[in-house]
């Protein structure tokens, strides 16, 4: 082998900062520890959150709409603190020193969180005379929320780093590894399951029939694991350079081209400014060819009279097209990132309507007299992206493969379509089952019973349709945000993307929000009330199914006219 082809050619370093050796670093040799980093974390994660509500209610003894909003709350911040996380490493830590210190932020929120369960003094007891009195003291409920939002945080710096530095163990300018990082993807997806099926199934059943000591004290350990496991990779890891602050290079542009609005752009890219040097100016990134939309920043690559370039260029009135195309890139993703919050909201009615569709009907498992909770149908997605993940990578690619001639048989804009149009049956599936209940429940008067006979396992098609569209949409997110994101700020696209989740709830609630005001005008009942046999979810389902469609158009339009990135050049 020539001395070139020892190296990694994008730009990556091992552990003690020399230029990663590609026998002895990265590829699947090193992703072993990161999938289980993300395994473990996972099922930290998911049993530590999916059962909070009936903590807050149970054991701090906060009223259902206090407990939801505090859930709904810190669920958020879960998804807004991977925003910092992605800066930091971005601009000045690199993803392996963030994923590092956050992680060790997370265990000591795991922590504390198990010592505010336990620990006699600051662990939530009754205080007052009688169940109607009791609330957690201040202290009791302090202690609790300083350990979860410490958790918040510490999810903040692992979330969007962990998927990207998986990836960046796969050299780009290498067409063989290339084509494994597709295939990363889809297993880091896998290993979130993993972690989630064992966190709703086991550590759910631990809380609820153990102890939340035990409940909460597992997943404390499971980060522990997921830490060491992390760390235990270090000498087989490759590490792209951060690169400097992203928020203020994008400053510069939007700034260098307010000031030149008046100044036509040539039609000759070459009299724009770039560096002669292969490198970019911009630590740990390609440059980026010239593309001719958004031509209004182009502005800022214009050389006017007052810039000398003789001398240090001032950044804020000139900068290198690669600047101005890292701008573009982020903004022609804005589309795309869009059109994931509709989807989001579907994901997000399996915690929701699901669960309240669910609650209405036969909990019964066959004839016995063992109830399954409504919410643990969750696990029925899980099973779903189980099953889909290694069928995906498997079959559905090699097929697809000979028809398209594509690397990875579909292109990620082609991955991400078909999971919103499986979405769209995933509604359909939800208001046909409820326009059946419900006219069972109008034929045989069922409007005052609990729950109507007929199975809750009925609700399965609608769990593994999501499922599904999980494997083709949020996959194809990870995928395509990291690809086609510049090199210096994979991160916080990763960022980007999770936000969807959390703007797709909101998005819910909003709706809820309208659909109830309209709907419960002149004393009715409304779409979804208490009593949901007299109301009309499947309703809120078909608004869905028209959502979801209208935007599918929106992003069959917005991918037709999606430019590529086109990087040249070579890392620094």
């Amino acid at each position: 082998m020539e001395e070139d082809d020892v190296y990694t050619k994008d730009g990556t370093v091992d552990y003690l900062g020399n230029p990663a050796n590609k026998k002895k670093t990265g590829t699947w040799r090193a992703c072993p520890f990161i999938l289980g980093n993300e395994c473990c974390e996972r099922l930290a994660y998911y049993g530590m959150s999916t059962n909070l509500v009936l903590y807050f209610k149970e054991r701090l003894h906060q009223h259902s709409a206090t407990a939801s909003k505090n859930v709904s709350n810190w669920s958020g911040t879960c998804y807004i603190t991977p925003l910092i996380g992605a800066f930091l490493a971005d601009s000045y830590l690199g993803r392996y020193w963030t994923i590092a210190c956050f992680s060790i932020i997370y265990v000591l929120g795991m922590t504390l969180l198990t010592l505010s369960a336990s620990v006699s003094g600051i662990k939530p007891t009754c205080h007052g005379h009688g169940d109607e009195n009791c609330h957690a003291t201040t202290l009791e409920s302090a202690v609790c929320f300083i350990a979860l939002y410490l958790i918040a945080l510490g999810t903040g710096g692992i979330k969007p780093c962990v998927s990207s530095y998986g990836a960046d163990q796969f050299d780009d300018a290498d067409p063989g590894e290339k084509e494994h990082k597709s295939s990363f993807f889809n297993w880091f997806y896998f290993s979130i399951n993993i972690g989630a099926l064992i966190a709703s199934s086991l550590l759910v059943w631990i809380q609820d029939n153990v102890g939340w000591g035990w409940g909460f004290g597992i997943p404390a350990v499971a980060m522990a694991i997921a830490v060491a496991s992390f760390f235990s990779g270090t000498r087989l890891y490759r590490n792209q350079k951060p690169g400097g602050s992203a928020l203020t290079r994008i400053i510069q542009v939007i700034v260098a081209s307010m000031r030149k609005y008046n100044v036509k752009v040539p039609n000759d890219k070459s009299q724009l400014y770039e560096i002669a040097d292969t490198e970019s100016v911009i630590e740990g990134s390609r440059k980026l060819d010239h593309t001719d939309e958004l031509r209004f920043f182009d502005k800022a690559a214009v050389v006017g009279q007052l810039d000398n370039l003789k001398e240090s260029v001032n950044p804020w009135r000139l900068c290198t097209v690669t600047q101005v195309e890292e701008l573009k890139s982020i903004l022609r993703l804005l589309p795309i990132w869009a059109t994931g919050i509709v989807f989001a909201t579907v994901y997000g009615q399996m915690s929701t309507l699901f669960v309240l569709q669910g609650q209405t009907m036969d909990t019964r498992v066959g004839n016995s007299s063992f109830k399954i909770p409504p919410a643990s149908l969750s696990i029925f997605d899980t099973l779903s992206v189980i099953f889909w993940v290694p069928v995906y990578d498997r079959i559905i690619v090699p097929v697809t493969r000979k028809f398209t001639g594509h690397k990875n048989g579909l292109t990620q804009l082609q991955r991400m379509g078909i999971g919103l149009f499986i979405s769209i049956f995933s509604m359909v599936a939800a208001a046909i089952l409820e326009v059946i209940r419900l006219r069972m429940v109008r034929r045989h008067n069922y409007y005052n019973l609990d729950e109507v006979p007929m199975t809750i396992f009925w609700q399965v098609p609608q769990y593994f349709l999501i499922g599904c569209a999980e494997v083709f949409t949020f996959i194809g997110q990870l995928e395509f945000f990291y690809e086609q994101a510049p090199d210096a700020t994979r991160s916080l696209c990763s960022a980007l993307s999770l936000l969807t989740v959390a703007l797709g709830q909101y998005l819910s609630s909003l709706l809820v929000t309208i659909v109830t005001r309209i709907s419960t005008r002149n004393g009715s009942l409304g779409w979804i009330p208490d009593n949901l046999n007299y109301g009309h979810v499947d309703y809120f389902f078909w608004l869905l199914t028209v959502l979801s469609v209208l935007n599918l158009i929106i992003y069959l339009v917005v991918a037709q006219f999606y430019t590529y990135k086109r990087a040249v050049g070579t890392l620094r």
